[in-house]
């Protein structure tokens, strides 16, 4: 992929060269690129909204965590000077086309996270039940965590 890759970017850029000139060439390469930012932004922040939902109802996003990720490999192909890049990485912005990709890689990906409050590991299970482990809850609160040196802070001013 290494060497296949710049070396059909070349290709492209000999070919395209020379059917329309070396401006217009150059040109579509900066406005490719440009408006791959501006699709990463938009979609990135509308990503995050999503992802909030998601957590806000509780559930793990899943499939938002694999679409940002789609994003910014998208957003990365884009800014990537070469013709071949830029097609891979408008595709990656289309949604469905994204939706295809979270449902084949859907059953290989485990997502895990933190739990809200007591920073226990937890596994989103199909039935929305949170399974916890015996090491992963605990009644007293950690002495190392950040939160336990905030309390002691406030108490002894």
């Amino acid at each position: 992929m290494l060497l296949v890759v710049p070396v059909l970017e070349i290709a492209a850029f000999i070919i395209i060269g020379s059917k329309i000139g070396v401006l217009p060439t150059l040109a579509m390469v900066f406005i490719t690129a440009v408006i791959g930012s501006i699709l990463l932004r938009v979609q990135g922040f509308g990503l995050i909204n999503r992802i909030r939902y998601e957590v806000d109802r509780g559930r793990v996003p899943g499939r938002e965590m694999v679409h940002g990720v789609m994003i910014l490999v998208a957003g990365v192909l884009l800014l990537t000077p070469g013709f071949i890049t830029d097609a891979l990485g408008f595709l990656l912005f289309i949604p469905p086309l994204r939706d295809v990709a979270w449902s084949a890689l859907r059953d290989r990906i485990v997502v895990t996270g933190r739990a809200a409050g007591n920073g226990a590991a937890y596994r989103a299970r199909d039935d929305g039940t949170i399974d916890l482990d015996e090491d992963d809850y605990s009644v007293d609160p950690a002495p190392d965590s950040p939160w336990r040196r905030e309390i002691d802070r406030r108490k002894d001013d």
